[in-house]
Protein backbone atom coordinates (compact mmCIF):
# COMPACT_ATOMS: atom_id res chain seq x y z
CA UNK A 1 0.00 0.00 0.00
CA UNK A 2 1.49 3.07 -1.60
CA UNK A 3 -0.63 5.98 1.19
CA UNK A 4 0.97 4.90 4.47
CA UNK A 5 0.22 7.10 7.35
CA UNK A 6 3.15 7.08 10.08
CA UNK A 7 2.95 9.66 12.99
CA UNK A 8 4.42 9.89 16.34
CA UNK A 9 3.10 8.86 19.43
CA UNK A 10 2.27 12.72 20.34
CA UNK A 11 0.87 13.42 16.88
CA UNK A 12 -1.50 9.88 17.11
CA UNK A 13 -2.85 11.61 21.06
CA UNK A 14 -2.87 15.28 19.28
CA UNK A 15 -5.49 13.76 16.97
CA UNK A 16 -7.85 11.02 18.75
CA UNK A 17 -9.55 11.28 21.67
CA UNK A 18 -8.46 9.23 24.74
CA UNK A 19 -10.11 5.78 23.97
CA UNK A 20 -9.37 5.83 20.26
CA UNK A 21 -5.42 6.47 20.99
CA UNK A 22 -6.09 3.45 23.87
CA UNK A 23 -7.80 0.95 21.26
CA UNK A 24 -6.08 2.28 18.19
CA UNK A 25 -2.64 2.91 19.46
CA UNK A 26 -2.07 0.64 22.65
CA UNK A 27 -4.26 -2.29 21.42
CA UNK A 28 -7.03 -1.79 23.55
CA UNK A 29 -10.49 -2.92 23.91
CA UNK A 30 -13.85 -1.17 24.50
CA UNK A 31 -16.48 -2.54 26.30
CA UNK A 32 -19.10 -4.37 25.07
CA UNK A 33 -22.11 -3.50 24.11
CA UNK A 34 -20.77 0.46 24.39
CA UNK A 35 -19.90 1.61 21.24
CA UNK A 36 -21.84 4.01 18.93
CA UNK A 37 -21.36 1.80 16.07
CA UNK A 38 -22.56 -1.77 17.53
CA UNK A 39 -25.92 -1.77 16.88
CA UNK A 40 -25.77 1.04 13.95
CA UNK A 41 -28.36 0.25 10.74
CA UNK A 42 -27.11 3.11 9.03
CA UNK A 43 -26.02 2.16 5.33
CA UNK A 44 -22.36 3.71 4.90
CA UNK A 45 -18.69 2.79 4.63
CA UNK A 46 -16.61 2.54 8.40
CA UNK A 47 -13.45 4.19 7.65
CA UNK A 48 -10.24 4.15 10.13
CA UNK A 49 -10.54 6.62 12.55
CA UNK A 50 -6.76 7.68 12.83
CA UNK A 51 -6.32 7.57 8.66
CA UNK A 52 -9.18 7.57 7.11
CA UNK A 53 -8.50 4.65 5.01
CA UNK A 54 -12.24 2.82 3.86
CA UNK A 55 -12.23 -0.16 6.20
CA UNK A 56 -15.80 -2.17 6.05
CA UNK A 57 -18.93 -1.50 4.28
CA UNK A 58 -22.90 -1.73 6.47
CA UNK A 59 -23.53 -4.21 3.45
CA UNK A 60 -20.84 -6.45 5.45
CA UNK A 61 -22.07 -5.69 9.01
CA UNK A 62 -24.23 -8.30 10.90
CA UNK A 63 -25.38 -8.40 14.67
CA UNK A 64 -23.28 -11.32 16.22
CA UNK A 65 -24.54 -10.51 19.67
CA UNK A 66 -21.04 -9.81 20.87
CA UNK A 67 -21.38 -6.09 21.64
CA UNK A 68 -18.96 -5.04 19.04
CA UNK A 69 -19.16 -4.35 15.61
CA UNK A 70 -19.06 -7.40 13.31
CA UNK A 71 -18.37 -7.73 9.70
CA UNK A 72 -18.27 -10.16 7.31
CA UNK A 73 -15.50 -9.30 5.22
CA UNK A 74 -13.37 -6.04 4.64
CA UNK A 75 -14.37 -3.63 2.09
CA UNK A 76 -11.11 -4.74 -0.16
CA UNK A 77 -9.12 -7.86 0.43
CA UNK A 78 -5.84 -5.44 1.05
CA UNK A 79 -7.30 -2.94 3.62
CA UNK A 80 -6.72 -4.70 6.56
CA UNK A 81 -3.78 -7.24 7.76
CA UNK A 82 -3.55 -9.96 10.57
CA UNK A 83 -1.15 -10.82 12.92
CA UNK A 84 -1.00 -13.42 15.37
CA UNK A 85 -2.17 -12.10 18.89
CA UNK A 86 -0.99 -14.15 22.14
CA UNK A 87 -2.06 -11.56 24.76
CA UNK A 88 -4.48 -11.99 27.63
CA UNK A 89 -3.61 -15.88 27.97
CA UNK A 90 -4.99 -16.59 24.68
CA UNK A 91 -4.39 -16.79 20.95
CA UNK A 92 -6.39 -14.79 18.59
CA UNK A 93 -5.60 -12.95 15.28
CA UNK A 94 -5.62 -9.40 15.82
CA UNK A 95 -7.20 -6.97 12.88
CA UNK A 96 -4.54 -4.03 12.00
CA UNK A 97 -5.61 -0.71 9.24
CA UNK A 98 -2.76 -1.59 6.69
CA UNK A 99 -2.54 2.12 6.05
CA UNK A 100 -2.03 3.44 9.39
CA UNK A 101 -1.37 0.25 11.36
CA UNK A 102 -4.23 0.94 13.83
CA UNK A 103 -5.71 -1.94 16.11
CA UNK A 104 -9.03 -2.61 14.70
CA UNK A 105 -10.38 -5.59 17.03
CA UNK A 106 -9.67 -9.55 15.94
CA UNK A 107 -11.43 -12.20 13.42
CA UNK A 108 -13.03 -15.02 14.08
CA UNK A 109 -13.70 -18.06 12.41
CA UNK A 110 -17.47 -18.46 13.07
CA UNK A 111 -18.94 -15.58 10.87
CA UNK A 112 -22.49 -16.21 8.69
CA UNK A 113 -20.87 -15.24 5.99
CA UNK A 114 -19.39 -17.49 2.75
CA UNK A 115 -15.95 -16.66 4.37
CA UNK A 116 -16.87 -17.65 7.49
CA UNK A 117 -15.22 -15.35 9.36
CA UNK A 118 -16.36 -12.74 11.80
CA UNK A 119 -14.52 -9.42 11.79
CA UNK A 120 -15.22 -8.03 15.93
CA UNK A 121 -13.84 -4.31 15.26
CA UNK A 122 -13.98 -1.84 17.98
CA UNK A 123 -16.48 1.17 17.04
CA UNK A 124 -13.48 3.44 18.88
CA UNK A 125 -11.48 2.48 15.70
CA UNK A 126 -14.15 3.31 13.21
CA UNK A 127 -15.59 6.35 11.47
CA UNK A 128 -18.66 5.95 9.81
CA UNK A 129 -19.08 7.78 6.83
CA UNK A 130 -22.92 7.96 6.05
CA UNK A 131 -24.41 7.47 2.07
Amino acid sequence: MSNRVVKNEAEWRAALTREQFEVTRRKGTEPPFSGVYHDCKEPGTYRCVCCGAVLFRSGEKFDSGSGWPSFTAPAAGDAVRTEVDSSHGMTRTEVICRACDAHLGHVFDDGPGPGGQRFCINSAALKLETE
